[in-house]
């Protein structure tokens, strides 16, 4: 015995299969996603940077920025929005927070996030416009031992899910003049 399928039958299954598949993305997506956020504890909340999923997790510090592998993002009080000054050693201590694409954000991370492109080619995620980076010696999720240091000519801050930077108790250096300093 032989079946026909009508044109009209085939498009319906089509457009079933398309919509089933859509829905299985859609439920594995990863926008607001809770989970570990390593042992600085808490549930990170991720966003998608072009690969690079920025979330938010708890440092001795507070709430802060964290990478994909839950590493804690940092400015430098020497670069200026749009621009990086750490370069060449620099950037064995201070690794970039490399993103490409269309940055987005979800309800927890409320900063700006964006992208520049280095003079090497690199792409790097920015916070509200300041250039972000990891720190080496910060050894695991919930880490921020580079928070507050001083080196040639500039501070290492952490960065709030607001997007600013979030300063040591007690010291005097403000947001505006933060990009003061000089490089490596």
């Amino acid at each position: 015995m032989s079946m026909k399928v009508s044109t009209s039958n085939r498009r319906l299954a089509g457009a079933a299969g398309v919509l089933a598949a859509g829905l299985l993305l859609a439920a594995c997506g990863g926008g607001s996603s809770d989970g570990d956020a390593g042992s600085g504890g808490g549930s990170p909340k991720a966003s998608q940077a072009g690969g690079q999923a920025v979330q938010t997790g708890e440092t001795d510090v507070g709430e802060v920025l964290v990478d994909s592998k839950g590493m804690t993002l940092y400015a430098f009080a020497a670069d200026s929005p749009g621009t990086s000054n750490c370069t060449g050693s620099c950037l064995q201590y201070w690794p970039v927070a490399k993103a490409s694409g269309t940055v987005s954000h979800s309800s927890e991370v409320i900063a700006d996030l964006a992208t520049i492109t280095r003079d090497d080619g690199t792409t790097q995620l920015t916070v509200n416009g300041w250039p972000a980076y990891t720190y080496a010696s910060d050894s695991g999720p919930g880490e921020a031992t580079g928070q507050g240091l001083d080196l040639s000519g500039g501070k290492w801050w952490v960065i709030a899910p607001s997007g600013s930077q979030i300063k040591t108790p007690g010291d005097s250096e403000s947001d505006s003049d933060a990009g003061v300093g000089g490089g490596y």
